[in-house]
């Protein structure tokens, strides 16, 4: 049996910051450390969360909501996800199944075939 492909999406803003160093960066980091088979960082127009602050970008800070994808086996995306659980400006981490249709980038990921 085959394993499930997933994408998790982690939700942030960019200014926010663990220690030194942006999340989405940390994020980023971690994923390529951890062997995932890639990440996207995504930048929002506008958007809120939980806190109802609006995050947009301003002419003299940014403060964009960003949308950090990784599509990868479910398993490695639970445990990826588990272990950034230091990182306190996660806004959400959502799991959800995809269907990989092609690209160059299929060649890295497990067969889904049965």
């Amino acid at each position: 049996m085959t394993e499930a492909i997933k994408l998790l999406r982690i939700y942030t803003d960019e200014g926010a910051y663990l220690g030194d160093r942006r999340v989405f960066e940390v994020i980023a980091s971690r994923a390529r450390d951890a062997g995932l088979a890639g990440v996207t960082v995504l930048e929002a127009r506008l958007g809120f969360g939980r806190s109802a602050h609006m995050h947009r970008r301003h002419v003299f800070e940014n403060d964009r909501a960003l949308l950090i994808e990784i599509v990868d086996d479910e398993s490695k995306l639970r445990s990826f996800a588990m272990a950034l659980d230091d990182i306190p400006d996660i806004g959400l981490m959502t799991l959800e199944p995809v269907e990989i249709l092609g690209g160059k980038a299929k060649q890295g990921l497990p067969d889904t075939n049965p």
